[in-house]
């Protein structure tokens, strides 16, 4: 029987094999959204860190190294912020790997510019005059830099209720996803990996990643113009993870009540803070998500401050998807912003 042509060309889309794209972990939501802004419709990207956990104390479960095990690519920070995944990525077998912070061409800090900042006495930074120089340090340290936060995690984590936290962050501050100038590279990269996996697909990647990068570079100046009038104001933070924020936005830094990991600051540490408060007349104090407000509440007890909303450096209380890069920026700004201008 002969099978009519229209027929045919249904029957052919039907049989013919269906090309997958590639099978993507990330570790936060900021990177997930970034991978899934440039995969678009063609595959959906998981994130390994749920909402509320924390980005350096995380326990890997079981479904979350089988997804790492069936991955085609992991696309993540790096060691120096999630060592819990730095340690299951040598057993990753033939996944690959993009470490975003070894992405040519973006701006890296580290955690002493925060404090030659404040030492100059104002947090005013493009966000691009430390490209080459922060990021050949990176890559010159980064093997040593990672065993050592991770020997340095283990032993705060152990530690942690003797508040004994209260040593300064060194080397590459890895909270770079703040500073949006980062977006465009990292894009690309992400698009040009995926290319490489999947060929077929390469034009959408290119042509969503492009589309990204254009909103996101829209969304930097829209935040600059709102942000531009508080760049006088002092604020006190949680830990010490908005230096790429505060120095891409022209703001002051902040003043951390934690220098570690989000770990519990020492009563010489929160005194300290206090005066800094006192001499600096710090407009606001903002708490972090899934952190304990008292901390905040005890910094600013007697004092003018006032006490802000909570900030999530990570995107914590977001669900992972598309879009949601432009949601953390944005979010940071909105309640900085809040607090800071109310009367």
């Amino acid at each position: 029987m002969r099978i009519p042509a229209s027929a045919a060309a249904v029957l052919a889309l039907t049989t013919a094999p269906v090309l997958a794209a590639p099978q993507v972990v990330t570790d936060l939501v900021p990177t997930g959204a970034l991978v899934q802004e440039v995969m678009g419709d063609l595959g959906q990207v998981r994130v390994l860190l749920p909402q509320g956990a924390s980005a350096h104390h995380y326990q890997m479960r079981p479904s979350d190294a089988q997804a790492l095990q069936s991955a085609d690519l992991v696309v993540w920070m790096g060691p120096t912020l999630t060592p819990w995944l730095a340690r299951a990525s040598d057993t990753l077998g033939g996944s690959e790997q993009l470490r975003l912070l070894e992405v040519d061409g973006i701006t890296l800090r580290g955690y002493a510019d925060a404090a030659a900042d404040d030492h100059d006495g104002h947090g005013h930074d493009d966000g691009h005059g430390h490209d080459d120089h922060a990021h050949d340090d990176a890559h010159a340290h980064h093997d040593d830099h990672a065993h050592d936060h991770d020997h340095d995690h283990d032993h705060d984590h152990g530690d942690h209720d003797h508040g004994d936290h209260d040593h300064a962050h060194t080397g590459t501050d890895p909270h770079a996803w703040l500073s949006p100038a980062n977006a465009g590279p990292w894009l690309e990269a992400i698009a040009a990996t995926l290319s490489e996996q999947d060929p077929d697909n390469a034009a959408t990647y290119r042509a969503n990643a492009d589309a990204a990068a254009a909103r996101i570079a829209a969304l930097d100046t829209q935040l600059r113009d709102r942000l531009a009038p508080h760049a006088d104001d002092r604020f006190v933070v949680f830990h010490d993870a908005y230096g790429y924020f505060t120095a891409h936005f022209g703001l002051q830094p902040a003043m951390a009540v934690s220098l570690g990991d989000a770990s519990t600051p020492s009563a010489a540490r929160i005194d300290q803070i206090r005066k800094q408060i006192t001499q600096t007349d710090a407009r606001c104090a903002f708490p972090e998500y899934a952190h304990d407000d008292s901390l905040i509440a005890t910094v600013i007890e007697g004092t003018g401050t006032r006490l802000g909303g909570e900030l999530s450096p990570e995107g914590g209380m977001l669900a992972p998807g598309a879009g949601q890069y432009d949601a953390l920026l944005t979010g940071l700004a909105d309640t900085i912003v809040a607090c800071l201008s109310a009367e």
